[in-house]
């Protein structure tokens, strides 16, 4: 009761924000004029206009009709208000009784809530929202909004966009704040300060490009959106706009040092467009204007030497702030608060009169991602953030510790403390700059540094000083991975030129002292992966690396010394597919198994002795392909069985139960970056999740919510429900009963059809019959891949009972069936690079492959296929013979020295010897089957390639 007492609240004061509200939208061109907001100056408080009967079709919503957007952020803001309470189980119970459609948003969003943005966007400006009481600053970082209270070193975050903001602006008040991204779908929306809930969501303001300025009217009645401009001279680059107090003047602030003033060419007339033309070109200084603002009386200027000047309404200097040795400005807010006449303490003006320069305390940003608080009375500055500038695509977290480690390319490395958010050490690496992976060792003494020249350096972990010896250069190639191995005494690095370095922790005399061990260019192509292991038998390190040439190479640690780093072993573990990370999985099982990740959402445990496959199954499928993971330590309290992995994709942070079995429910992600995930990291105690974005130079903390996750996966369905609901149709769909019927046609054929006796229908095939059910469904697997298939199946329980498993029934082939059959059908394009590869453009630069070449490659690459093999495919494919039937029987027909292959190739022979002209306009259904049953498009390799692959 006390839940939907809560909710209804929480609704109707909603509700009661957005009454009587207006709005008037003009739209012209380049500028967009839009009456969004009205101020109440007496109560302090205004109310948010509603959307006008006449413009109903104008894609402007309210608070009380939220889009998807606005649901998001209000659930996000509901969650973060409730955490506590959400952790309640009985809650949970109830608020799914009462309203199941709001427990399930909620559960969701709170699978992974934003915990902390670290770093900021230094091209967007920072906004001063300070009061009285607290120092309180906004600013962008990627695509999320963040309200930062330095007074409490707190945080609060906007989130709703989905693609990275490139503006944003407060009211006059700062009772409203306005974001802009440029996205596909480009976005501006209009949050309430007070609560950080979005009122307004307006789409397509520019849909040439999207919005590139924006301002808010001194009134908060007008927002000028700005999209693409020309002039017909040379102005500069456009950088900032403001109105003037009329209402019908606008200046804008060029690269050049230029001011252009905007006058109103025609009188506003309603549901008719204002239109604003430049007229007047004002060359204010020979310095680039980076900022343009206005307050009280004065326009204000920024600009690339790090001076703030004041300017009256006739732009004449009255005062300049050039003392604070900043780099160029990026932005200049002010505090709603106004001075008081009377203080004292003020400096002054630089006009002959030398008046007192009475002004509001400020905060500014520079380029270099630095905010600053300047107490005008004082006029002594305080910097309150201080980023990373360049891409930032290295982080780690401390083996025992709540620490992070950030490193970016301008060479700097931040720890933080992320329980107390206090930024613990810092330092600039000056001579080798661009810092590409960092990684602690398992204990937590050191930390290991590569960077993008091929050196590599080990610094101590709670200092980030090193001796000079620490740092080795055997590579010009940059440094892509790093790890540690479980006892600290290996540190293994791969690099961007495919090669695996390893160093090895020494004594000489009382100091332990790093040592170069051997290097190896053990891949074709690039490394994805890199990860030390423990024997099982000898409790030894064991060092692995994956590539993107579908290799896994273990190297021979013990053997190995100063003449080059030996290689144990090396094993083909795909196909077509090509792997994209790994990690060791859990012990949940009685063998010991690795995993792997590859880009056709497919995850495999193989056994970590054999190598053997030993399981498939469908991955996250969120757009793009599993590129990082990370196994969540086991809880202490919690049941050990009970293990979860983190992962990345190309824009998003998801979670994952395990063990794994295909069942998408027990899977969830979000966008994390928008422009792209560079790595992950997870704290030592499994709570926190770390992403960094790499170009938006931001490290994003989530918080992780395992309960919920179970209770979102139980929501899905239990049992077989989730892999019903992967079939088309489902449980009552007519590929179920296909299954069915193939599945028990088997059974009946394996009783001979033509007896008369009773039969004894069980509910299990033999397991050598599920290549031919895969294939009658349409799902044609490559030998290896069945092989794969019947590997799963028979040793599924050998570990616990020494026996085969030597059938399977109906449940246990859906699995099958869903985990195995690939992701999405044979794409247009995946035949076009066949034959592009394969083939030869004609005069019409149609690609040809040439009869003799195709049945060389078809007899000796891959997996090869017989004389018969051919014979039957082709008979199949031209319709000289049905589907299934054997070619054999013919054979004798004919007389020798002709094969029944022969007569197959004759009977569709051109006059100039050639095969019939296989091109992508020609039979497309017939040969996409043909190309999937032999996977001829699959894994073609280059030649002269390092390595020889099966394919």
């Amino acid at each position: 009761m006390s839940t939907t007492n809560a909710t209804s609240t929480a609704s109707d004061r909603i509700d009661a924000e957005t009454e009587d509200a207006g709005e008037q939208i003009n739209t012209e061109d380049d500028q967009t004029e839009k009456e969004v907001l009205d101020d109440d100056e007496e109560e302090g408080r205004s109310e948010p206009y509603s959307v006008q009967e006449d413009m109903a079709g104008s894609q402007v919503y309210t608070a009380t009709s939220l889009n998807n957007y606005d649901l998001v952020n209000l659930q996000l803001f509901y969650c973060q208000k409730a955490k506590k309470l959400l952790m309640l189980y009985p809650l949970y119970l109830s608020l799914f009784v009462f309203f199941p459609h709001l427990y399930l948003n909620l559960c969701f969003l709170y699978l992974q809530v934003l915990d902390w943005a670290y770093g900021m966007n230094p091209t967007l400006p920072v906004l001063s929202l300070q009061d009285e009481d607290r120092l309180v600053i906004l600013y962008i970082c990627a695509h999320v909004a963040v309200m930062y209270d330095h007074t409490s070193n707190a945080q609060h975050l906007l989130q709703g966009h989905c693609s990275p903001i490139t503006c944003l602006c407060a009211s006059e008040n700062r009772r409203w704040l306005v974001t802009a991204d440029m996205g596909q779908e480009s976005l501006v929306i209009i949050w309430d300060a007070y609560t950080g809930i979005p009122v307004r969501t307006l789409f397509d303001c520019h849909p040439e490009g999207g919005v590139s300025a924006m301002a808010l009217s001194k009134d908060s009645k007008y927002l000028v959106t700005v999209g693409a401009g020309t002039f017909n001279m040379v102005l500069g680059s456009l950088s900032q706009s403001i109105f003037y107090y009329d209402g019908v003047l606008a200046f804008t602030a060029t690269s050049a040092g230029n001011i252009v003033l905007w006058d109103k060419q025609t009188q506003s007339v309603s549901r008719q467009p204002v239109v604003r033309k430049a007229v007047k070109l004002v060359p204010l200084q020979e310095e680039a204007i980076t900022v343009l603002t206005l307050i009280d009386s004065f326009i204000v200027t920024g600009d690339v030497n790090g001076h703030i000047k004041f300017y009256d309404g006739n732009l004449k200097l009255i005062n300049v702030y050039n003392e604070f040795s900043l780099d160029p400005i990026k932005s200049i807010s002010f505090s709603k608060e106004k001075p008081s006449i009377s203080d004292l303490g003020y400096s002054k003006d630089c006009t002959l009169d030398a008046k007192p320069f009475v002004i509001r305390n400020f905060v500014l940003s520079t380029t270099h991602a630095t905010a600053v608080h300047v107490n005008a009375q004082r006029n002594v500055p305080q910097t309150l953030l201080k980023e990373h500038v360049e891409p930032l695509e290295a982080v780690a977290c401390h083996p025992k510790q709540p620490l992070v480690a950030m490193g970016s390319h301008s060479g700097t490395i931040k720890v933080w403390d992320y329980e107390h958010k206090e930024a613990v050490c810092s330092r600039v690496f000056l001579p080798h700059k661009q810092i590409q992976c960092i990684t602690y060792d398992p204990q937590g003494f050191y930390l290991a540094v590569g960077f993008a020249s091929g050196a590599l350096q080990i610094v101590d972990a709670c200092t980030l000083q090193s001796d000079d010896k620490e740092c080795f250069h055997y590579s010009q190639d940059s440094i892509t991975h790093l790890t540690f191995s479980q006892d600290s005494r290996y540190l293994a690095a791969a690099d961007t030129g495919k090669a695996v370095t390893l160093l090895r922790q020494c004594k000489e005399g009382t100091q332990e002292v790093w040592k170069y061990q051997g290097r190896h260019h053990s891949h074709y192509k690039p490394i994805q992966d890199l990860l030390f292991g423990v024997d099982l038998d000898s409790s030894q390190p064991r060092l692995l690396s994956l590539g993107m040439d579908r290799w896994l190479v273990e190297y021979d640690l013990q053997n190995s010394g100063e003449d080059g780093l030996l290689i144990l072993s090396s094993e083909r573990i795909e196909q077509s597919a090509v792997p994209t990370c790994m990690v060791w999985y859990p012990p949940l099982t009685p063998e010991h198994f690795l995993l792997t990740a590859s880009n056709l959402y497919k995850m495999k445990l193989f056994n970590a002795t054999s190598k053997m496959c030993r399981k498939t199954v469908f991955g996250p499928s969120y757009g793009s392909p599993v590129k990082k993971m990370a196994i969540l330590p086991a809880s202490k309290d919690g049941d050990p069985n009970s293990r979860y992995m983190a992962y990345i994709t190309q824009d998003k942070v998801g979670i994952q139960i395990l063990p794994l079995d295909g069942n998408p429910h027990k899977s969830f992600a979000m966008i994390c970056h928008s422009t792209g995930v560079s790595t992950l990291a997870c704290s030592y105690d499994g709570r926190y999740a770390f992403t960094a974005g790499g170009q938006d130079c931001t490290v994003f903390s989530w918080e992780l919510n395992l309960s919920s996750l179970e209770a979102s996966a139980g929501l899905g369905g239990k049992d077989m429900l989730p892999f019903y609901n992967l079939l088309e149709g489902g449980r009552d769909g007519p590929l179920f009963r296909e299954m069915e019927e193939y599945f028990y046609y088997c059974q009946l054929q394996n009783q001979d059809l033509d007896t008369m006796e009773t039969r004894l229908v069980s509910t299990r095939i033999p397991l050598a019959d599920v290549p031919f059910l895969m294939r009658a469904l349409g799902f044609y697997p490559t030998e290896q891949e069945l092989e794969d298939m019947q590997n799963e199946v028979k040793f599924s329980r050998y570990a616990e009972t020494r026996n085969y498993v030597t059938d399977i029934d109906l449940e246990e082939f859906i699995k099958l069936y869903v985990n195995h059959r690939p992701a999405s059908g044979i794409a247009r394009q995946e035949l076009c690079n066949a034959f592009q590869v394969l083939g030869k453009p004609d005069e019409r630069g149609i690609y040809t492959i040439d009869r003799d070449e195709l049945l060389e490659l078809l007899q000796a690459r891959g997996e090869h296929m017989t004389e018969d093999d051919l014979a039957e495919c082709f008979t199949t494919l031209v319709g000289i013979s049905g589907v299934g039937a054997s070619c054999t029987g013919m054979q004798n027909s004919c007389e020798p020295p002709y094969s029944w292959t022969n007569v197959i190739l004759d009977h569709k022979t051109s006059h100039n010897g050639q095969f019939f002209m296989f091109h992508i306009d020609v039979c497309f259904v017939r040969i996409g089957q043909f190309l999937a049953e032999i996977k001829l498009f699959e894994n073609l390799e280059p030649e002269g390639s390092k390595k020889k692959s099966k394919y």
